[in-house]
């Protein structure tokens, strides 16, 4: 436990960063399985809104540091190849 005030006061602000960053990490991964369960129900307008929503988070998740922007182009790639091959 810290005893210097100025320690005290860092242990409060990355407990909140934590908590925040914990909150947008696990809204991207639901926002993943709502679009995965979207396109293997076969329901493409379902999926088309999930699919907006998933990428605006990759996006936010990219612009925050929590995704690498590799990574998010990928997904998003991965993830607009998916609704292309549902068809319409």
């Amino acid at each position: 436990m810290p005893n210097i005030k100025s320690a005290k006061k860092r242990v409060k602000i990355s407990e909140k960063k934590t908590l925040k960053n914990q909150s947008s990490v696990s809204a991207l991964k639901t926002a993943f399985k709502k679009y995965d369960k979207a396109v293997a129900d076969g329901n493409h307008e379902d999926a088309l809104e999930s699919y907006k929503v998933a990428v605006k988070k990759i996006d936010q998740a990219a612009a925050q540091g929590h995704l690498h922007k590799n990574t998010a182009a990928r997904k998003k790639s991965q993830f607009a190849k998916k609704l292309n091959s549902m068809g319409v």
